[in-house]
């Protein structure tokens, strides 16, 4: 679950992090409004979209005016924002972050990440702040540092000294990069978080240090203990899909291809999708329909799969387990009378109930579906029946 930057400063004020003051605005009044009510003479009007690289696309912006205020708010506001991570597609900016200027001297990056193959967190730095990590990382990978954390000891004060450092701050100023290191470590954890970017970290020339930017990413799997997520999320930032299959149970992420797949269990759903590419297709989502789906429950992710018209064909590829093949065969059924669907769709079903489930179909007699016996077979039909349709 990603979460806008106001937000994330929200959280990081809560753990005693200095980060400039700053109030949301959902129109240009209440943007100019916020300007007031902040004071000064220097405001930051900072678009709020879930994709970075927002500054070089236009969507931060230094307002000298309460003037200058209205005249960005009103020109952000209800437009597409392009940027290297949107897409061409972009984001339409529905919010905004008003926030005081401040007195940049010096700007680092800092993040927290998780790595699975060391099965640690690790803090990543860098002195080359303001700018993408992944350039930094191409052009002058030594000047990205990396401190692995024991999770059972958590971040230790020499090791937030040590990156301190490294990123060259001076003597007088390393207890201050010390104390945000293991507060941002400690929200880290205390949030579920999957990345805590700070880009950048500024100095300020009154010699404070400061994040001025934070991405949070939070682990959808720790929802349970954040009863509180459910008021952050912006379903305007979502796939509508993703959002409605959530609804019902469903675990559906939109792939963005035309070859839909309804798949049961993230392994074999992971490995249809793989195998689709393998064979020359492009995935249109990963869904996973779980193990305690109806069979009007499987009807349903057969409309999210196909509406929009995204979906030129659909690959069933079921294991049955406790989702016993009859439920999903009786759905696809169901879906096929529902929504009249036309589109060609492959069928291969295994375990519990597949007699059942194959004799369901067989029953249905319905035209548009095709019976396999194994993912090669099914991937390699699915793919040739869609690229007929384009022909």
């Amino acid at each position: 679950m990603n979460i806008h930057e106001y937000q994330g400063k929200a959280i990081l004020r809560q753990f005693g992090i200095n980060v400039p003051a700053g109030k949301v605005a959902f129109n240009a009044e209440e943007a100019v409004g916020n300007a007031q009510e902040l004071g000064g003479d220097i405001w930051v009007v900072k678009a709020q979209i879930h994709a970075g690289g927002r500054g070089k696309a236009g969507g931060v912006k230094v307002a000298r005016s309460l003037e200058e205020v209205e005249k960005y708010a009103q020109e952000m506001l209800g437009k597409k924002l392009v940027t290297k991570q949107t897409g061409p597609e972009g984001k339409i900016i529905n919010r905004l972050l008003i926030e005081s200027g401040c007195n940049i001297d010096k700007e680092y990056y800092l993040s927290f990440v998780i790595d699975r193959e060391k099965e640690k967190i690790t803090c990543i730095a860098s002195p080359a702040g303001g700018m993408e990590i992944e350039e930094v990382a191409a052009k002058e990978p030594d000047k990205i540092y990396q401190e692995y954390i024991d999770i059972h000891v958590g971040l230790l004060s020499f090791q937030a000294r040590r990156l301190a450092y490294k990123l060259g701050f001076p003597r007088e100023q390393v207890n201050k990069v010390v104390d945000i290191l293991q507060k941002l470590y400690r929200v880290f954890l205390a949030q579920d978080c999957s990345l805590l970017e700070i880009n950048p970290l500024v100095e300020t020339k009154e010699h404070n240090i400061i994040p001025l930017d934070v991405k949070m990413n939070l682990d959808d799997s720790a929802a349970y203990r954040h009863p509180e997520w459910a008021d952050m999320r912006d379903n305007s930032e979502d796939d509508h899909k993703e959002i409605e299959a959530n609804s019902i149970g469903l675990n559906y992420v939109n792939l963005g291809g035309d070859v839909a797949c309804m798949v049961n269990g993230a392994g074999l759903a992971m490995a249809t999708v793989d195998i689709i590419h393998y064979y020359g297709g492009s995935p249109a989502n990963f869904l996973d329909v779980g193990g305690q789906g109806t069979a009007e429950d499987n009807a349903k992710a057969f409309r999210i799969m196909t509406e929009d018209g995204q979906a030129k064909g659909i690959f069933v590829n079921i294991f049955g387990g406790i989702n016993k093949c009859d439920t999903i065969a009786d759905g696809l059924v169901r879906a096929c009378q529902m929504l009249d669907l036309k589109l060609p769709i492959v069928v291969r079903l295994e375990g519990t109930n597949v007699n059942e489930g194959m004799q369901i179909l067989k029953e249905a007699s319905l035209p548009n579906v095709h019976i396999v016996k194994s993912m090669p077979e099914g991937a390699k039909k699915i793919i040739a029946l869609v690229k007929e349709q384009e022909e």
